[in-house]
């Protein structure tokens, strides 16, 4: 049997409207041999912001498939990197005696990357577009990092 080369990353924010969509889309995008995206929020929206759709679409990234969900034990079980675009550490959902049921079995405390991108919720355009392209650059990064671990481990 084959096994898919593809990392499962979790990407969370805290409204799951704006950040973590935003980098659910461009993973699906640019790097959907290496990278099987999700995404999800500490307290989600319900929905996308309207300047995220207008954003991602203006850059040629579908909207399919992308909606504001809670962050849910099932989808940290069903991860093998969860990245942190919240600006909250999550540390304490996995970790110690302040670890939050049911996060703390996850196994994923030791598998969280933290991305510093402001929130643009409420802002611009032109502050969308900023993100969006720190985004880009991040998501960029992580697929190579990822590819370089894949060539190597079957190298």
């Amino acid at each position: 049997m084959v096994t898919s080369p593809r990392v499962r990353v979790l990407f969370v924010c805290v409204g799951n409207a704006c950040r973590s969509p935003m980098a659910e889309a461009v993973a699906r995008h640019e790097a959907h041999d290496i990278i099987e995206p999700s995404s999800a929020g500490l307290y989600p929206l319900g929905r996308l912001a309207d300047l995220t759709e207008q954003t991602l679409t203006a850059n040629g990234y579908p909207l399919e498939g992308l909606s504001s969900k809670p962050l849910r034990s099932e989808a940290l079980h069903n991860s093998d990197l969860l990245v942190n675009l919240s600006g909250v550490s999550l540390t304490p959902l996995f970790k110690g005696d302040s670890a939050v049921e049911p996060f703390a079995s996850c196994g994923i405390a030791e598998n969280i990357e933290e991305w510093e991108v402001a929130d643009p919720y409420g802002t611009t355009p032109e502050i969308y577009q900023e993100i969006l392209q720190q985004i880009q650059g991040r998501v960029r990064q992580l697929a190579s990092r990822l590819r370089a671990v894949n060539r190597s481990a079957h190298a």
